[in-house]
């Protein structure tokens, strides 16, 4: 399964916004990709839903305290205490396009 990254993510913006007639450097694109997570999680950290239309929504939610085990040492209990976590809830496009995948994963699963 391959892995993109952010350098490969401005990299492939570069290249498709050089092949529109945008000169661009990928040091521009790396800023406004890096200015676009800054902002969602900045946002998200004021506790702010985000909204990206097509893509998806990201939300803060609150998980409650519990008691977890140590694997080590399974009779022991360990409190895991409340927290704060993002959740991600993809748009009508996303899932569109990754539920055409699955025959993808299951070649690349054998």
């Amino acid at each position: 399964m391959a892995t993109t990254t952010k350098r490969d993510l401005v990299s492939k913006i570069t290249d498709k916004l050089g092949l529109k007639g945008v000169a661009i450097t990928q040091q521009d694109v790396y800023e406004v990709v890096q200015s676009l997570i800054d902002e969602v999680t900045d946002s998200l950290a004021n506790g702010d839903n985000v909204v990206l239309r097509n893509f998806g929504a990201f939300e803060v939610r609150e998980m409650k305290a519990k008691i977890g085990r140590n694997p080590k040492d399974p009779d022991k209990d360990v409190p895991i205490p409340a927290r704060a976590a993002v959740k991600f809830k993809p748009g009508k496009e996303m899932k569109e396009k990754v539920a055409t995948s699955l025959q993808l994963i299951r070649e690349r699963d054998q």
